[in-house]
């Protein structure tokens, strides 16, 4: 039983750090996809990021890129999300998932949230301005 679990949410003022981590249980194969997720109120889920655990190739959608990193630590089955310059429109509720089916696929087609059968229960980022 695969079950993952974010920690690191909170509030922070625009312009600050936070750093998201998910940790994997159940699941210990070296080659799959995790990616991080967020919905605001009255949206859409949408895709944060991506990273192939084999190979630690990562992606990032457009409105984060060069202010979010994703990483992963194998030893500790963890994934991390260091988001920095944080501004407002990034207040969401922030999602872990995994894919294990091990499809090969393009970064930019795995971050979409159909591609993912497990979630973690999310943690919140609120960001005021």
């Amino acid at each position: 039983q695969v079950q993952l679990v974010e920690s690191g949410g909170g509030s922070v003022q625009a312009g600050g750090s936070l750093r998201l981590a998910c940790v994997v249980y159940g699941y210990t194969y070296s080659s799959y996809y995790l990616g991080w997720f967020r919905q605001a109120p009255g949206k859409e889920r949408e895709g944060v990021a991506v990273i192939d655990t084999g190979g630690g190739r990562t992606y990032y959608a457009d409105c984060v890129q060069g202010r979010f990193s994703i990483s992963q630590d194998n030893a500790k089955n963890t994934m991390y999300l260091q988001m920095n310059s944080l501004k407002s429109e990034d207040t969401a509720m922030y999602y872990c998932a995994a894919d294990i089916t091990g499809r090969a696929r393009l970064l930019r087609d795995q971050l979409n949230k159909d591609r993912f059968g497990y979630w973690g229960q999310g943690t919140q980022v609120t960001v005021s301005s």
